[in-house]
């Protein structure tokens, strides 16, 4: 399984990105896709994700200026992240998770980065 993201990049505090993620291989049809985010120095921690079904979570601090969406005909997920802040700089995973195989996935990172 691979997953390979694109639309990381350097914007202003208050612009907006999407970030774009396409998951290829052999993988169950019931799967939650996702972002997690990784600042420096930082762990790893929970962006959004969705399930197949549409069920969403994201992380508090996101809430209400992150959408996640997905297709799952395509197999892709997007996150589109208005009124960034400098606090949201940091690497970007997409992220595939497989509850029937408990099994997870991770693309390799793209880098965003929010000046003030």
């Amino acid at each position: 399984v691979q997953l390979v993201e694109s639309g990381g990049g350097l914007v202003q505090a208050g612009e907006s990105l999407r970030l774009s993620c396409v998951a290829s291989g052999s993988f169950s049809s019931v799967n939650r896709m996702g972002w997690y985010r990784q600042a420096p120095g930082g762990q790893r921690e929970l962006v959004a994700t969705m399930s197949t079904g549409g069920s969403t979570n994201y992380r508090d601090s996101v809430q209400g200026r992150f959408t996640i969406s997905r297709d799952n005909a395509k197999n892709t997920v997007a996150l589109v992240m208005n009124s960034l802040k400098p606090e949201d700089t940091a690497v970007y995973y997409c992220y595939l998770h497989c509850p029937l195989s408990s099994r997870n996935y991770w693309g390799q990172g793209t880098q965003v980065t929010v000046s003030s």
